[in-house]
């Protein structure tokens, strides 16, 4: 006999509301969007699989600070749209960075048309260079990053994107504090504004807010009208719809 694990009062309700039809849906006041934003996990809730718990504060803390919400048109954030869930279960993911060669040789110091020269793979840069931000972070305020006030992050981050801490001098010479922010940066901007079933991009949100259609199968009766409003909200690629 097998024992069931027990379900959340939330677990059954959203399964029961996925297997309803759109037009169900409709009907009982709950959109597609809603249905789908429901369906990801709560950032609140979240246990990281590759971030240990310091490491994941500052995913949480810097994330914010890249993409924080209510900006143009009080668009969501990194937080709102589950940017550092997309991060982690990316950065745990065997494949991700797997095709950077790390043989060698290195050069650090080469400028960077030279291409990629750092011998690490980003799951290691990214616990290196936390590692580093948040020591030097203690050092210079006697706080973590995710500790600082939101203006003390953003000197922080400004610091980080132009080498302002010196990762050679905390002990890290084949790393610059400047190669790991546009990582963070790319990073997030994808988490963004990737299709949900990556782990960002939660609801759908970013692409309502930026009013990109996803991954709509024709656009035809659109090509030709200029400067009209797209009326149709996106589609994801597992066919959600917002």
């Amino acid at each position: 006999m097998l024992l069931q694990k027990p379900t959340t009062r939330r677990k059954f309700l959203l399964g029961s509301l996925l297997a309803l039809p759109l037009s169900e849906l409709v009907f009982k006041g709950i959109t597609a969007a809603q249905a789908a934003e429901m369906a990801a996990p709560e950032l609140a809730d979240y246990k990281p699989i590759f971030f240990s718990a310091d490491e994941w504060q500052f995913i949480l803390a810097a994330t914010d600070r890249l993409i924080p919400a209510g900006g143009k048109g009080k668009a969501p954030g990194a937080l709102e749209t589950n940017v550092p869930i997309f991060i982690d279960q990316q950065l745990h993911s065997e494949e991700f960075g797997s095709e950077i060669y790390l043989q060698g040789p290195f050069n650090t110091q080469a400028p960077a048309t030279m291409g990629y020269q750092i011998p690490f793979r980003p799951q290691q840069m990214y616990q290196t260079s936390i590692r580093l931000i948040n020591q030097w972070s203690q050092s210079t305020h006697q706080k973590a990053f995710h500790a600082l006030t939101l203006e003390e992050k953003d000197a922080v981050l400004t610091q980080v994107n132009k080498n302002g801490i010196d990762f050679a001098a905390l002990g890290e010479p084949n790393l610059k504090a400047s190669q790991f922010f546009s990582q963070l940066l790319s990073d997030t901007k994808h988490g963004y504004l990737a299709d949900p079933m990556y782990g960002g991009n939660k609801g759908m949100k970013a692409w309502i807010a930026i009013g990109f259609p996803g991954a709509r199968a024709s656009f035809t009766e659109w090509v030709k009208q200029h400067n009209v409003p797209y009326p149709l909200g996106p589609v994801s690629v597992k066919g959600e719809r917002a």
